[in-house]
């Protein structure tokens, strides 16, 4: 069972940037696509960015697009969200997640079912 732990959540004005963490214990993290989705009060978990296993393929929800980047590092085990220009609306409670089958697509949104605990985040306006 892979273990997920984010971080680098926290509260920030809008406009403002803030890069969040997924630390994995998978020992073949280079294998799996990795992803990260969000949960707003009152609303049901959203998908935001995926990259496939080689970190070559990316994918972002429309609304973030041109404003957060999903990058991998696969010597640490770690995923990243380097989020920019926040806005109130991207408030939410994130989580990081990843796939059960080796090398699969990162498209498919539904492949994703391991979570982490998530990591807040706040945009104030």
């Amino acid at each position: 069972q892979v273990q997920l732990v984010e971080s680098g959540g926290g509260l920030v004005q809008a406009g403002g940037s803030l890069r969040l963490s997924c630390a994995a214990s998978r020992r073949t993290f280079s294998s799996y696509a990795m992803g990260w989705f969000r949960q707003a009060p009152g609303k049901e978990r959203e998908f935001v960015a995926s990259i496939n296993w080689s970190g070559v393929s990316t994918n972002y929800v429309d609304s973030v697009k041109g404003r957060f980047t999903i990058s991998r590092d696969n010597a640490k085990s770690t995923v990243y969200l380097q989020m920019n220009s926040l806005k109130p609306e991207d408030t939410a409670v994130y989580y990081c997640a990843t796939q059960s089958v080796p090398y699969y697509s990162a498209n498919d949104r539904t492949a994703f079912g391991s979570w982490g605990q998530g990591t807040q985040v706040i945009v104030s306006s």
